[in-house]
């Protein structure tokens, strides 16, 4: 129940901080997603849809990328944010994996829920050294994140995606290393 509230209340929050009309849009388009949900490997994803919507975002340097330039490989979406104790876990095991399944068509790409200058801030002060691309996307990654089936706008979320281009696995909240693992060595 309490947990229920606090959710509710990030929500109703995240709601009034960006304008009724954006919010209303955003839960809209995420009210319709859940709507088209499916079990695969116990995880929800879109199933009207199983292939990767496209989006593009800014990179940390302010240029756009868009997602169709890692077609071709399993992909694996992280949204993430700066302050999600949850993300900064995973994220080593996400480096390992890069740096060891790279050369093998794996890549890795963080969507944060943050503004530029705090993505910025958190690189020169953290001692994570990313070795895949992070795009910055604030409100907008969360309308992605509930395309991709992230119905309850939580973090961390990661999408597997194979490479084909369709969605394999999504999962709320934080993944291990070995399931990651698990579930990507098949696809490569």
């Amino acid at each position: 129940m309490k947990k229920t509230s606090l959710i509710m209340g990030a929500l109703l929050f995240y709601g009034v901080s960006v304008g009724g009309t954006q919010w209303l849009q955003g839960m809209r388009e995420a009210s319709a997603t859940q709507e088209r949900v499916e079990r695969v490997g116990g995880t929800k994803v879109a199933s009207t849809n199983p292939q990767r919507p496209p989006f593009a975002l800014p990179d940390t340097a302010g240029v756009s990328r868009h997602i169709k330039t890692w077609d071709g490989k399993v992909l694996v979406i992280n949204f993430w944010a700066t302050w999600c104790g949850p993300c900064l876990r995973e994220i080593p095991a996400f480096i390992e994996l890069q740096k060891k399944y790279g050369d093998k068509g794996l890549q890795f790409v963080g969507v944060a829920f943050d503004d530029l200058e705090a993505i910025q801030g958190f690189a020169k002060t953290s001692k994570i050294q990313f070795n895949y691309p992070i795009l910055v996307g604030e409100d907008e990654a969360m309308t992605i994140a509930a395309i991709y089936g992230n119905t309850i706008g939580a973090l961390p979320y990661t999408v597997i995606i194979d490479r084909k281009g369709k969605i394999v696995h999504g999962q709320i909240g934080e993944i291990s290393h070995r399931s990651a693992e698990d579930i990507i060595k098949p696809l490569l």
